[in-house]
C-alpha cells in the first residue's frame, strides 16, 4: 500500500522525520573583539624582545618570533608587561605591591575568561576560575587601598579596574540557627579533646621509647 511504503522509504522513514522536527539552523556566533587585538602582529615574543641579536636576524625568523605566529599564552605575556610598565613608579621599579603584585596577572586572565565565557557560557569550571580571580583581585586592592590610596587609584586608573567592595553580611538570627551553632561549637570542642588525649598518649610512648633507650645504652 502507499502508507507501508512512505514507512519504508528513507526519506520518510519516522526517524527521519523526528530528526527534521527537531533539526534547528546553524547560526553563527557573532565575532567577539579581545584586548589583544591592539597588540601589533609584527611586535617580537617577550623571550625575544630585548635580545641584541634579533637586529641582525632575516625577516623571516623575526616573523617566526613575532606575535603573528605567538600562542594566546605568549600574547598574555607580552599584554602583562605593557601593564607593568603603565603602573611602574619609575623606570628601576621592580619592588612595588603593584609591580610584584598579580594584578595585572589576574587582569589579563580575568579578560581573558570573560571572552572565553562569551562564547562558552556552559563552561562552569572556567567561570569558576574566573570567580576566584575576581574575589583574589579585590582582596588586593582591598589591601593596596588600605595602605596607599593614591596609588591604589592610579592602579586601577591604569589597569582599568572598577573596584567594588564587599558587601557587609548580616544573617538574620533564629532560633534553630543558635541551636545549630552551639551544637557545632559543643561538637568542635569534644574533638578537641579527643586529639589532646591522643597526642599526650602518643607523646608519653615517645617519652617511654627514649627513656628504654637511654636506659640500654647505659
Amino acid at each position: 500500500s502507499l502508507i507501508s511504503f512512505c514507512f519504508s522509504h528513507a526519506a520518510c522513514s519516522p526517524v527521519l522525520q523526528a530528526a527534521r522536527g527537531y533539526a534547528r539552523p546553524v547560526t553563527k556566533r557573532k565575532d567577539i573583539p579581545s584586548h589583544l587585538d591592539d597588540l601589533p602582529p609584527t611586535m617580537l615574543k617577550k623571550d625575544y624582545a630585548n635580545l641584541p641579536v634579533m637586529n641582525s636576524v632575516d625577516d623571516v625568523v623575526k616573523r617566526v618570533l613575532s606575535l603573528e605566529m605567538a600562542s594566546q599564552k605568549e600574547k598574555m605575556k607580552v599584554k602583562t608587561q605593557q601593564l607593568v610598565e603603565k603602573v611602574r613608579r619609575s623606570p628601576s621599579d621592580n619592588g612595588s605591591f603593584e609591580v610584584q603584585g598579580k594584578l595585572k596577572k589576574g587582569r589579563v586572565l580575568i579578560r581573558t575568561l570573560e571572552e572565553h565565557l562569551q562564547r562558552h557560557p556552559k563552561d562552569k569550571r572556567n567561570r569558576r576560575f574566573m570567580l576566584m580571580g575576581l574575589d583574589r583581585r579585590r582582596k588586593m586592592l582591598s589591601y593596596l587601598r588600605r595602605v596607599n590610596y593614591s596609588t591604589f587609584e592610579n592602579t586601577c586608573k591604569q589597569l582599568d579596574i572598577q573596584y567594588s567592595p564587599y558587601i557587609p553580611y548580616s544573617r538574620h538570627v533564629t532560633r534553630r540557627w543558635l541551636v545549630k551553632k552551639a551544637l557545632c561549637i559543643k561538637v568542635f570542642q569534644e574533638k578537641k579533646k579527643l586529639k589532646a588525649a591522643e597526642r599526650l598518649k602518643q607523646r608519653r610512648g615517645w617519652q617511654a621509647r627514649a627513656r628504654a633507650a637511654r636506659e640500654r645504652q647505659e
